[in-house]
C-alpha cells in the first residue's frame, strides 16, 4: 500500500528523470570553481529572480545564515517575524555562528508584519544599542502569501532607513504561482533571496542564494567558513536544474489538492479548519487527534500531530491520494460517533 506522507513537502522523492538527469551530470571541484554544473544552476538561478549571481548551498538554513552574516557584522541586528524560519527554526544560527542580534516582531495574522512596528524597533544611531541592518521577510510563510503591494511599502521603509532587505523564500515559487506572475516581480526589491529546492521543487537537496556580485562574493567565503565548499557536487546542482526546468508550474497540483482536501473536510463533523488554502497548505484541529493521528498512521497516512495540525501537499501526493485522505477520516469520525 502506498504511504501517504503530508508531513511537509520535504518528504519528496527524486524522479526518474531527474535521478537519470543527476546521474549524467558533468562534475568538477566546485571550491575550485570548476563544476560546470553547479556553475550553471547558480547562474540560472540567478537570472530566474533578476539577480547577478547565485550561491549553491547545502539546506535553507545555511543559505539564509550566509545571507544574513553577509549584510551583517558582530553586534549588528536583523528585523525579523517572530514565527519566521530565520528566527524560530534555524537552531538560533545568526546569533550563535554570526552574533547577530535578532529583533523579533508579531505576526500579522495574514503573515505580514506591521510596518509601523518594524519602523518602531529600528535602533537610533546610538552607541547603547545594536545598529539595525537588515529586514526579513518569508515568502510563503505558513502557507500564505505577501501580497505585492506590502512587499512594495516594506521596500520604501527599508529604503528610507538606510537597511539591506531579505527574502526567506523557501516557497517563493509557491507564492508565484498562486499570484500568477512573473518570480521577478516579487523577488526584484530584495538585496538577497534564498530559494529552496528540496520542498516543493522536488530536488533531494539544496537551497540558491541570489544577490549582486559583491554580496555573493562575501556570501562565498562565509559558505566555506560554515563548511559548505562542496566538490563534485554537480550530480546534486543537476537536480535542482531539473527541478527549475519540470517543477515550478506543477506547484498549481497542489495548491489544487489543498483545496480538494479542504472542501472535503469542511464536511467533516469533529474537523476544525484554521483558516484557507492559499498554498500547498491546510492548518486544523480534531477532536479525538492523537487517535485520528495514530489511525490515519495504520492506513499509511503519515501526518504530524500538532496543537493545529499542518497538511503539505507535494508532487508525491495525487488528488487521488487527497480522496483516500478524506475517506479515512470520515471513516473514523463515523466509527467515534
Amino acid at each position: 500500500m502506498k504511504t501517504i506522507d503530508l508531513r511537509s513537502d520535504t518528504v519528496t522523492k527524486p524522479t526518474a528523470a531527474m535521478k537519470q538527469t543527476m546521474f549524467a551530470a558533468d562534475v568538477g571541484d566546485d571550491v575550485y570553481g570548476e563544476d560546470p554544473t553547479v556553475n550553471f544552476l547558480e547562474n540560472k538561478a540567478a537570472d530566474l529572480l533578476g539577480k547577478e549571481a547565485g550561491l549553491f548551498c547545502a539546506s535553507g538554513t545555511q543559505s539564509n545564515l550566509i545571507a544574513l552574516m553577509a549584510h551583517c557584522e558582530r553586534g549588528d541586528e536583523y528585523i525579523v517575524g517572530q514565527d519566521a524560519h530565520t528566527y524560530k527554526y534555524e537552531a538560533g544560527g545568526a546569533a550563535v555562528l554570526g552574533s547577530i542580534q535578532p529583533q523579533p516582531v508579531s505576526l500579522e495574522a495574514d503573515g505580514t508584519l506591521d510596518l509601523e512596528a518594524v519602523r518602531n524597533v529600528i535602533k537610533p544611531d546610538d552607541f547603547h544599542f545594536a545598529q539595525t541592518k537588515l529586514l526579513c521577510l518569508e515568502n510563503t510563510i505558513g502557507g500564505k502569501v505577501l501580497p505585492l503591494a506590502y512587499i512594495a511599502q516594506a521596500k520604501q521603509l527599508v529604503d528610507e532607513h538606510h537597511l539591506a532587505f531579505h527574502l526567506d523564500g523557501a516557497r517563493l515559487f509557491n507564492a508565484m504561482v498562486s499570484q500568477g506572475v512573473d518570480v521577478k516581480e516579487i523577488t526584484m526589491p530584495f538585496d538577497s533571496i534564498s530559494i529552496c529546492l528540496s520542498k516543493g521543487l522536488g530536488a533531494p537537496i539544496g537551497s540558491v542564494l541570489v544577490a549582486n556580485s559583491a554580496i555573493i562574493a562575501k556570501a562565498r567565503r562565509i559558505r566555506k567558513i560554515l563548511g559548505g565548499g562542496m566538490r563534485q557536487a554537480g550530480m546534486l546542482a543537476a537536480a535542482g536544474i531539473y527541478a527549475l526546468d519540470n517543477n515550478l508550474q506543477r506547484l498549481t497540483d497542489d495548491h489544487a489538492n489543498a483545496k480538494l482536501l479542504e472542501e472535503g473536510f469542511s464536511a467533516i463533523e469533529g474537523i476544525t479548519l484554521h483558516g484557507r488554502a492559499q498554498t500547498n497548505m491546510v492548518f486544523f484541529s480534531a477532536e479525538k487527534q492523537k487517535q485520528l493521528v495514530d489511525f490515519l498512521a495504520e492506513k499509511n497516512i503519515i501526518i504530524s500531530n500538532r496543537k493545529v495540525i499542518r497538511l503539505v501537499f507535494h508532487l508525491d501526493v495525487t488528488a487521488d491520494d487527497v480522496q483516500t485522505v478524506i475517506a479515512a477520516v470520515n471513516e473514523f469520525y463515523r466509527a467515534k460517533a
